[in-house]
């Protein structure tokens, strides 16, 4: 039994006990953590150069990109050097700074998304007021509120967990440290401030999620009255994508820190945790670069330069 004043560390899961599959786990995520970083940076690259792209979608566009290379960034390359020096230790204040950062990325990015809906609303449904709508003060203000709301809201949730005191020992069954699997070190069954956090913060999630639907409830009408088939196509082709992220985003997400207890288990926590934290990274640049001409043909054009 220990408490957390004496946990000077904690012990992350280990993908594999053989050196051989040790190395396989740390190609694997070199590889996925190489395709975000070649991904995302190729759109903030072609964004910040192109100044034709110095519009509202693309500049959240580049945030959201930003956000995915902070998401990953400070869970996969700590994971990779764990198997790759066969250890499993992360250090009492590295793991805080894991949930703080990752949170901070995760819950800002869902804003971001949010965001990125009206954005999408305003330009299909009221493209005549998008100038007024959507200016460059608009948006700065509207990047700046998710980003500060997510700041705030991820430091809340790491005071308050590590708040708490530990005495279920300090393995984490999970490949970076989240706030789940550290309460289940806590000597409570439950926190209910941790948990009151993680309703109201749940509840601003499901708020932002009901937006997201209406809007593109509102978005999918207005296609439907496109008389160009081909107009149908592009906006479709633009909003689908952008849902099917949110969708599974959320719904990973809310479940991993949702879940009740006794239902956890480590090999279905692990699948839950890749769905949220890896495959958006890597999944979203390739959606929003391979459907945008725009995107492609800046691209190109930097490429050629």
């Amino acid at each position: 039994m220990s408490n957390s004043s004496s946990i000077t560390q904690f012990l992350l899961l280990a993908f594999a006990d053989t050196r051989e599959l040790q190395l396989l786990h740390f190609w694997l995520f070199l590889g996925i953590y190489l395709a975000a970083l070649l991904g995302n940076g190729l759109i903030i690259t072609t964004i910040t150069c192109d100044h034709h792209l110095h519009t509202p979608m693309y500049f959240f566009l580049l945030n959201l990109s930003v956000l995915d290379l902070g998401s990953i960034s400070t869970t996969v390359p700590k994971s990779m050097a764990n198997s790759l020096w066969d250890t499993r230790a992360i250090s009492y204040l590295g793991c805080a700074t894991q949930i703080f950062f990752f949170f901070s990325c995760a819950t800002a990015e869902f804003y971001l998304l949010t965001v990125m809906s009206y954005d999408r609303y305003v330009a299909i449904c009221k493209p005549l007021h998008y100038g007024t709508l959507l200016g460059s003060r608009a948006c700065v203000h509207m990047a700046a509120a998710a980003w500060g709301a997510a700041f705030l809201n991820a430091l809340l949730h790491t005071a308050n967990t590590f708040s708490l005191s530990l005495c279920q020992g300090n393995v984490v069954d999970q490949f970076f440290c989240e706030i789940p699997q550290i309460l289940k070190l806590s000597c409570l069954d439950s926190d209910l401030k941790e948990d009151g956090l993680l309703v109201v913060t749940a509840f601003f999630g499901f708020g932002c999620f009901v937006f997201i639907v209406v809007s593109y409830v509102q978005i999918f009408r207005a296609v439907l009255r496109i008389p160009s088939e081909q107009g149908q196509h592009k906006a479709f082709s633009m909003c689908l994508p952008h849902l099917a992220v949110v969708s599974l985003f959320l719904s990973t997400s809310f479940f991993a820190y949702l879940k009740p207890q006794s239902i956890s288990s480590p090999s279905l926590d692990l699948v839950v945790t890749v769905l949220y934290s890896l495959v958006p990274p890597v999944v979203n640049p390739l959606i929003y670069s391979l459907r945008n001409q725009e995107l492609k043909d800046a691209l190109k054009k930097l490429c050629n330069c």
